[in-house]
């Protein structure tokens, strides 16, 4: 039996309006595997998950580990820390740099994924963390951003938080695969983070997240337990109940009769 293989980007570009992907952002090797047996197609990670155990724990999934602006500088550092993220797994790098260093890693033979629209990073240019795109002036800056990436050379493009039906105009006139967080169905993927599918975030959930499970209550009713256990084990720790008998080592009574006149006889 052949074994499976993970989707290459020209894989990937076959599939750009075939059908919506899926894609989460993950944290921990867990979310790897629940990712991997749940079928999703695509992840982004930090770079120090990636590993042996990360792909042994999804073989398959698409990798996009993120090269978070600001950690790196000059081209060289993007370059570096590039080569080592697919060496230690990753089948792409996400990357909200500038042209030319995402130009400078394309030149390498490395696959970019870059970001328009509300970019964490920068949106002081663009009033914050609200939508961008609203208006004729920031329509046309996402898609000359859009452009500017494929000029570039980056093969796909997070659109976040872009009017659906601008992202869905600017889709069909661009190769990049279109990562929608919050951008409609317009693009080629949809994209949230895994603690809000989860219901982990306990802070701001965004407007285009949707919660499925109710993690940040297990977590509370957990930690609830966790208290508890600890009390308990203090409180059998002042009263003497812990360690009882089958907690302790025993020893035959010759011996610690020999060992108690041993001691008997020291200075």
């Amino acid at each position: 039996m052949k074994k499976p293989q993970r989707p290459t980007i020209a894989d990937l570009r076959a599939l750009k309006g075939q059908r919506q992907l899926s894609m989460l952002r993950i944290e921990t090797l867990d979310e790897a595997a629940a990712a991997q047996q749940a079928g999703v197609d695509l992840v982004s990670v930090p770079p120090a998950l990636l590993g042996p155990a990360f792909r042994e724990a999804a073989p398959t999934l698409f990798a996009f580990p993120g090269l978070e602006y600001g950690d790196f500088v000059s081209a060289e550092e993007y370059l570096r820390a590039a080569f080592a993220a697919m060496k230690a797994g990753g089948d792409a790098v996400y990357c909200a740099a500038s042209m030319g260093i995402v130009r400078r890693l394309r030149d390498e033979g490395i696959p970019v994924c870059g970001h328009t629209g509300l970019i964490p990073s920068q949106c002081t240019w663009t009033g914050g963390f609200k939508a961008v795109g609203k208006t004729l002036e920031t329509a046309q800056l996402v898609y000359r951003q859009v452009k500017a990436l494929e000029e570039a050379g980056a093969f796909a493009a997070e659109i976040e938080v872009v009017p659906a039906d601008i992202a869905a105009a600017i889709s069909t006139r661009t190769s990049l695969l279109l990562i929608s967080m919050g951008a409609g169905a317009g693009g080629d993927a949809q994209y949230l983070f895994a603690s809000d599918v989860l219901g982990a975030n306990t802070g701001h959930i965004p407007r285009h997240a949707k919660v499925y499970r109710n993690f940040a209550a297990e977590h509370a009713r957990l930690q609830a337990e966790r208290v508890a256990a600890f009390s308990e084990f203090r409180t059998d720790v002042d009263s003497g109940a812990y360690p009882a008998t089958q907690h302790n080592v025993g020893v035959a009574p010759e011996v610690l009769a020999q060992f108690t006149q041993f001691l008997d006889q020291q200075p």
